[in-house]
């Protein structure tokens, strides 16, 4: 908590990591994960350091992600599970990237 308040008191941001193991609470590497935990993962981020402080980070390079996403043809479910648990169209796009293009000006 603490880092994630410094993050938010410096304007920073994190991006949503995707590995199973740092997903899971029970900390496996177990790619039947589900979208319902990332989501959750991104409400948690949000009220720690609100709509400009998380994107999504992805971990393509090799770490065990859930397979319901599976590689980057998968992140349209991932923005279709936010918009189902109500996150409207600009927070959305924040989240997919427009915080990271704010961070890289």
């Amino acid at each position: 908590d603490w880092q994630l308040g410094a993050i938010r008191e410096t304007g920073g941001m994190v991006g949503l990591n995707f590995a199973t193991g740092f997903l899971r609470e029970d900390g496996k590497m177990n790619a039947d994960t589900g979208l319902d935990i990332m989501v959750r993962h991104i409400d948690s981020l949000l009220q720690a350091l609100g709509e400009d402080g998380i994107g999504l980070g992805s971990d393509f390079d090799g770490a065990m992600i859930p397979a319901v996403i599976g590689d980057v043809a998968g992140l349209p479910k991932l923005i279709d599970a936010l918009a189902a648990r109500g996150f409207g169209r600009a927070l959305i796009e924040k989240i997919a990237y427009r915080n990271w293009l704010s961070v890289l000006e």
